[in-house]
């Protein structure tokens, strides 16, 4: 099955995981690290998007809602509809607070900075 925009419904992490993000502006502002799954109801919490930092040394990881990004083949990543000012400003974590109290709290804090209905209501 495909999605509006010709898309698959399934993709593989291992296709998701390096992928470039940018914003509407055509910004990049960093890299999908990993993805987070909440094991009891089958669904994504959320991608995890490092940026700034240099080779991997004061990087930030931060929660965005795997709703948000899309696809664009033309930009070769996925695009999410925030200013570099605003990602910049979200709660950003280690990767040992991401997994902390089952990623919840980073779950939780990322939905409401970034004022995305949250898929487990």
């Amino acid at each position: 099955m495909t999605t509006l925009s010709g898309h698959t419904n399934a993709i593989t992490a291992s296709r998701v995981i390096g992928t470039e993000v940018y914003n509407t502006a055509g910004d990049h502002i960093g890299t999908i690290q990993d993805i987070m799954l909440e094991k009891t109801s089958n669904g994504i919490m959320f991608a995890v998007i490092g940026f700034g930092g240099f080779l991997g040394i004061g990087e930030k990881y931060h929660a965005v809602p795997w709703s948000v990004l899309d696809y664009d083949e033309n930009q070769g990543g996925y695009v999410v509809p925030f200013t570099r000012e605003q990602l910049q400003a979200a709660p950003a974590y280690s990767v040992e607070e991401l997994t902390r109290d089952d990623g919840q709290a980073a779950r939780d804090a990322s939905y409401a900075y970034y004022k995305v209905e949250p898929y487990w209501h």
